[in-house]
């Protein structure tokens, strides 16, 4: 059995399930892969992904607070940032390298952050 790339999968929590959908797919190019609800009405718990990069969005109150801060590491923050601006995405913090390598923060209708971010090009990548 091979493991996936990415081995942890966090979680965010949304209010709407249908804006949420609607921001991550249309504005940020995720997919979802499955949604679940235990009854039609209830709370949706959902996985999505884009280019290798996973995320749980979930509607239960139990699961966690709005406003998460997730990190990802991507090849080109710059191309990144170019396919959200055409997708109409509001980038909270635009590309810099204040922290010393490339990142760009944007923001879910729920408050949860996203940073993408490119490693410097000497960064020791992790086996």
């Amino acid at each position: 059995m091979s493991l996936p790339n990415q081995r942890v999968i966090p979680a965010l929590r949304i209010t709407d399930d249908v804006l949420s959908k609607a921001y991550y797919v249309e504005k940020l190019g995720f997919s979802v892969e499955w949604e679940h609800r235990f009854e039609p009405h209830f709370p949706v718990f959902m996985s999505i992904c884009r280019d290798g990069m996973r995320l749980y969005l979930t509607q239960h109150s139990g699961d966690c607070e709005p406003g998460g801060l997730v990190h990802f590491v991507v090849e080109d923050v710059a191309a990144l940032y170019k396919e959200l601006q055409e997708r109409g995405a509001v980038v909270r913090v635009a590309p810099n390298d204040d922290l010393g390598f490339l990142c760009m923060t944007v923001q879910d209708p729920d408050g949860n952050q996203l940073c993408f971010m490119e490693p410097p090009p000497n960064h020791p990548s992790d086996s």
